[in-house]
Parts: structure tokens; C-alpha cells; sequence
């Protein structure tokens, strides 16, 4: 009886010392994850530039600019928590996306890369006409 005792203490601790270790990502994997989240923001930032360039003109825009501005200056303290706290947790972050990254790359890119490959590139054909890259 000790002995299946011992036996099933051992075996949580491997268990447990194994679920430990994290994987580190392939530097390909990095690669693609890093570029495909730069295009991502600068879709972003290309929408928003056309955003703005529309509103320029127009007079109801303009004021309602200026009341946006107005309602948020008492916000400025929040803001920079909110900051702060990004600022701080950023590391966990990266870290989370690094170990999620790496499980990715050692367990399961065997078996989905080929449908996120797909996905990934006809998610790209409609944000090219929906949201493209450069204007």
C-alpha cells in the first residue's frame, strides 16, 4: 500500500515538474506572428489616418472634436493608470504570448498548420479589400 502511495506522489511531482517546463517558440513562428500582428496595426492605423482625413472638412466633426476633447480632460488621471498599468503587465503579456506560442509550436503546429495557413490567407484576401495595408 506505501508503495502505490509513493509510486502516485512521484508520479504527480513528473507530471507536475513536466506542465513546468515551457516550450520555446520556433524563431520562424515569431517571425510570422510578428509580421502578421505589424500588418494588422498598420491596417489599423491606415484606417484610421482615412478617418480623420474625412472629418477634416466638415463642421460637425470639428465640434464634435472639440466637445470630445472637452468631456475628456477630466479623464487625464485615468488614463494615465490605464497607462501605467499596461505598461506593467506588458511583460506578463509577452511572456503568456511566448509560452502560447511555444505550446503552439511543439504540440500542435503538426496538425493545424495547414487550415491556420489557409485561414490565415483568406482572412487576408478580404481585409486587402476591406482594409488595406497601404492607402
Amino acid at each position: 500500500m506505501n508503495a502505490k502511495i509513493v509510486f502516485a506522489v512521484f508520479l504527480a511531482l513528473q507530471v507536475s515538474l513536466s506542465l513546468c517546463e515551457v516550450p520555446v517558440p520556433d524563431p520562424d513562428l515569431m517571425a510570422t506572428y510578428n509580421d502578421l500582428k505589424s500588418t494588422l496595426f498598420r491596417r489599423i492605423q491606415n484606417a484610421y489616418n482615412k478617418v480623420m482625413q474625412a472629418a477634416e472638412g466638415d463642421e460637425n466633426t470639428k465640434a464634435a472634436k472639440e466637445a470630445l476633447t472637452q468631456q475628456t480632460q477630466g479623464l487625464e488621471p485615468y488614463m494615465q493608470v490605464v497607462r501605467a498599468v499596461g505598461e506593467e503587465v506588458s511583460p506578463a503579456v509577452d511572456r503568456a504570448r511566448s509560452a502560447i506560442l511555444g505550446v503552439y509550436s511543439k504540440y500542435l503546429r503538426t496538425h493545424m498548420r495547414e487550415p491556420l495557413e489557409v485561414a490565415i490567407s483568406r482572412i487576408k484576401a478580404v481585409l486587402d479589400e476591406v482594409l488595406p495595408v497601404e492607402g
